[in-house]
């Protein structure tokens, strides 16, 4: 398939199904190792990052456990500039290793706010994984501490990211054309 539609938008292949499973096992790879002894919690940001925490959580070579909240600052394809807590975390990380783990990181708004919520539970560490990166524009400080790929500034949909809901269950990423 060399094009899909969504929202009377053409999208074009940009990460094979492939390319994403490679890197998330060696994510996974670098976590185990870095992890080992311990029993890391991690949060998936929802609803886009349920397919990379999930796949994530199942490549782990150690035990860890796994929690979801739901924010969202999106509306179509745009950022809304404000982050809005959908379903917030329940348990205590007070003392808890903590990776949170993310499908995209643009402009690192939500990131940074979600971060800044968390230190203030008290975690004993606390790291960011993040299967896509655009650093050219991202305004804030946060560099995730594991990073599936660094991308170019262009809308993608797919492996969990969506363009109003849909085209979250494709196994590759598109970028528009």
């Amino acid at each position: 398939m060399n094009q899909v539609t969504y929202k009377g938008l053409s999208f074009k292949p940009f990460l094979p199904e492939e390319q994403i499973q490679k890197r998330v096992c060696e994510i996974a790879g670098e976590i185990s190792c870095e992890y080992a002894g311990k029993v890391p919690l991690l949060i998936c940001v929802l609803n886009g990052a349920f397919p990379f925490a999930s796949d994530i959580f199942r490549s782990l070579s150690i035990d860890a456990e796994i929690t979801f909240i739901r924010l969202k600052s999106y509306s179509g394809t745009e950022s809304t500039g404000q982050v809005k807590e959908i379903a917030g975390l329940s348990e205590d990380i007070a003392g808890r290793d903590v990776i949170v783990i993310e499908d995209i990181i643009d402009t690192g708004r939500t990131m940074a706010k979600l971060l800044e919520d968390l230190h203030g539970k008290k975690p004993a560490s606390l790291k960011v994984a993040t299967l896509l990166h655009k650093p050219e524009v991202c305004t804030s400080d946060i560099v995730p501490d594991y990073i599936g790929f660094n991308i170019p500034p262009a809308f993608i949909i797919g492996y969990g990211l969506d363009i109003d809901g849909l085209a979250r269950n494709l196994r590759d990423i598109w970028v528009v054309d």
